[in-house]
């Protein structure tokens, strides 16, 4: 198995370069999927973000409202940090889990916004870097996420720089070109994946 962390800055282009990856054949777990699921009406994690953010930040269907609790956390460190405390253990148990369901001569491929922030680059095999220009992040939150500028700006600002991501990734894609163009480094990238996994998996003891 070779596990690859996958990250970059949000309106990066993550999602992109993650389907085309699975569309060649890796095993996605997407931690952003995952902290919707363990935050599920019902949850225990739910349970614990109300009672630390109070019933304000539920819709009126009982399930959270996403959009306020991001207006609530990204413009207050601390409670991003703490937001941060409950839901990133019950992501990591849960991604631990997809990870050994998976075969193992796969390629499991784990998108991570924050794997940058949290330190968590010595967990995988490699980091891939999703790159673009801030410049390119903040067009395509407003104009194709519907924020507000000073959003943005302000969740841009929550994350680490796009210097920091860059140090640790053991490769980077450029998402500042046109689609053909992403399709074919991925395509570049998932040869090399393919060839590392292989590798492994036969050195892998019995």
């Amino acid at each position: 198995m070779l596990k690859v962390g996958l990250t970059g800055g949000i309106g990066a282009g993550k999602s992109e370069v993650s389907r085309l990856l699975v569309a060649h054949g890796a095993v996605l777990i997407d931690a952003d999927r995952i902290a919707r699921e363990v935050v599920a009406p019902g949850t225990p994690g739910l349970t614990a973000v109300t009672q630390a953010f109070g019933e304000d930040v539920l819709a009126p269907d009982g399930s959270l409202d996403r959009p306020r609790l991001g207006s609530v956390v990204f413009a207050d460190p601390e409670k991003l940090a703490l937001l941060n405390s409950i839901v990133h253990p019950l992501v990591g148990a849960r991604s631990r889990e997809l990870e050994t369901a998976a075969p193992e001569d796969a390629v499991v491929v784990h998108d991570v916004p924050l794997l940058t922030e949290n330190g968590l680059a010595p967990l995988y095999d490699l980091v891939i870097v999703v790159d673009v220009a801030p410049e390119t992040q903040l067009d395509r939150l407003v104009r194709l996420r519907g924020m507000t500028e000073d959003d943005a700006r302000a969740r841009m600002a929550a994350q680490a720089t796009r210097d920091d991501r860059r140090k640790i990734a053991d490769i980077v894609i450029d998402n500042d070109v046109p689609l053909a163009d992403l399709q074919r480094r991925v395509e570049d990238v998932w040869a090399d994946l393919a060839r590392r996994a292989r590798a492994s998996h036969r050195s892998a003891p019995e």
